[in-house]
């Protein structure tokens, strides 16, 4: 897995490739992707970059309760970075049995079975074995490329941009602060994608629970939870929280992070402050994620874990077949 995070930049020379193409308009209003675990993260990440844009996420069977006439001016996304998501199958068995517009973007599996069958659209992203949370950057400049090609520049440039190595350290550290923790992430509602993706990596990665929210909506309820009592305060004990800060968000955003992290010390919770450090939106993304990786990859080897794959989540699906 070390590996595949020092490659991590020479995923963004890649080159998408819509097979079908013309079976697609050129004007849809609307995107509507169906993904499960690390085969919607790169919709997250578009959404972060670019928070006006019309993508929905779908993460669940079936498709999204939109009228026909909002169908009609948006395309259908099946994502699954296997190819046999079970709910991302079923959202593209009704969207085709609908005859709604559908590509399909994937290794293969399944989906590329089906759209090579029905001559549907598709984007065949790289094949190289690694996890579909590590792949963020095959499957990133590929949505880039069907919903807004004037990202795609910006995207590119990542390949001389990001600097893998010089994270390693840092991960490292802070995986020695995390140990025997368990990790809650927070950041503001801008950059919820980014949180997301860091608790996915200590959940399938490090092989430990983690937990997520958003300022300012944690204020209103979440926060209130740890205000603990001599006889629940062992229920908390062992957080540590992570704050992912950036110098873009909201002047009152910076202030109530500020504010909680001083309710918390006086608590006695840990807490490290995160800077989403870049000179672009992309390169403060990716950055952040590589962190991630490093500190998920250091957490697995300190409890000796193996960090690639995700055996519990593989026995599951053999029970629900």
């Amino acid at each position: 897995m070390e590996n595949s995070i020092l490659k991590f930049a020479e995923q963004f020379d890649y080159k998408p490739e819509i097979i079908n193409a013309d079976k697609l308009s050129d004007n849809y209003e609307n995107y509507v992707l169906a993904g499960m675990g690390g085969s919607h993260l790169a919709a997250g990440i578009l959404h972060t970059y670019r928070p006006g844009i019309n993508l929905y996420i779908h993460r669940d069977y079936g498709t999204p309760n939109y009228d026909e006439d909002f169908y009609k001016k948006s395309l259908s996304i099946a994502s699954s970075y296997s190819g046999n998501t079970e709910e991302v199958l079923d959202f593209l068995d009704e969207s085709y049995s609908k005859g709604r517009d559908t590509i399909i973007i994937s290794t293969g599996g399944k989906l590329i079975d089906f759209a090579k069958d029905n001559q549907l659209p598709y984007i065949q992203i790289p094949d190289t074995g690694i996890q579909p949370r590590l792949a963020l950057g095959f499957s990133t400049i590929a949505l880039a490329y069907l919903i807004d090609k004037s990202i795609l520049p910006e995207l590119e440039s990542m390949r001389e941009i990001l600097k893998p190595t010089e994270l390693k350290s840092e991960g490292e550290n802070l995986s020695k602060s995390l140990e025997g923790k368990t990790p809650i992430i927070y950041t503001s509602t801008q950059n919820r994608a980014i949180a997301y993706n860091w608790k996915i990596k200590m959940n399938e990665t490090g092989k430990t629970p983690a937990f997520y929210n958003v300022f300012p909506e944690l204020n209103h309820n979440e926060m209130q939870g740890y205000d603990f009592l001599d006889s629940n305060k062992h229920l908390s004990e062992n957080f540590h929280f992570i704050f992912i800060q950036d110098s873009q968000d909201h002047p009152r955003i910076a202030k109530r992070m500020e504010v909680v992290e001083e309710l918390f010390q006086e608590k006695g919770y840990p807490v490290t402050k995160i800077f989403l450090e870049g000179n672009s939106k992309f390169e403060k993304i990716f950055n952040s994620l590589m962190l991630a990786d490093w500190t998920a990859l250091s957490l697995a080897k300190k409890y000796d874990a193996e960090p690639e794959q995700v055996p519990f989540i593989e026995e599951f699906k053999k029970r629900i077949i």
